[in-house]
């Protein structure tokens, strides 16, 4: 599989185009509060893409109610739609989620999701992506 061509912009780009809320979750690595997010409920067929660039990280079909208060996913839409890396961050150790070809910051994944679809949970925040619903291409 070919890698994605990544994406860069300068910090004062980034603002312009996401607004502060957006900015601060995936140029800060913010979260947004739980049970807030525009998607958290969202039960429409579709895919989500990320806010900062349009690259299809998420397809609904994986998408699942975890109680978490975050829009909770199974699989990504590839392997390489994300990237993960170790977050020590607030006195805890998560693996973070950003976007592969932004690098904007998406969430976390944990080994706690329904073990009948691999047993992990991305827990995405609703505010860094944007959502295509299915007939809108």
């Amino acid at each position: 599989m070919a890698e994605k061509q990544k994406l860069s912009k300068s910090e004062a780009e980034w603002k312009e185009k996401l607004g502060p809320d957006a900015y601060q979750v995936l140029r800060q690595k913010g979260t947004e509060r739980a049970f807030t997010g525009e998607y958290y409920l969202n039960k429409a067929t579709g895919i989500y893409e990320c806010k900062g660039c349009g690259n299809e990280i998420f397809h609904s079909r994986d998408k699942y109610d975890s109680g978490c208060g975050w829009p909770s996913f199974t699989h990504p839409v590839s392997a390489d739609a994300i990237s993960v890396s170790m977050d020590y961050s607030h006195g805890m150790i998560r693996e973070e989620i950003c976007c592969a070809v932004c690098g904007g910051h998406l969430g976390h994944r944990f080994p706690d999701g329904p073990e009948d679809k691999g047993g992990i949970r991305y827990c995405i925040n609703s505010i860094s992506m944007d959502f295509r619903k299915k007939g809108d291409e």
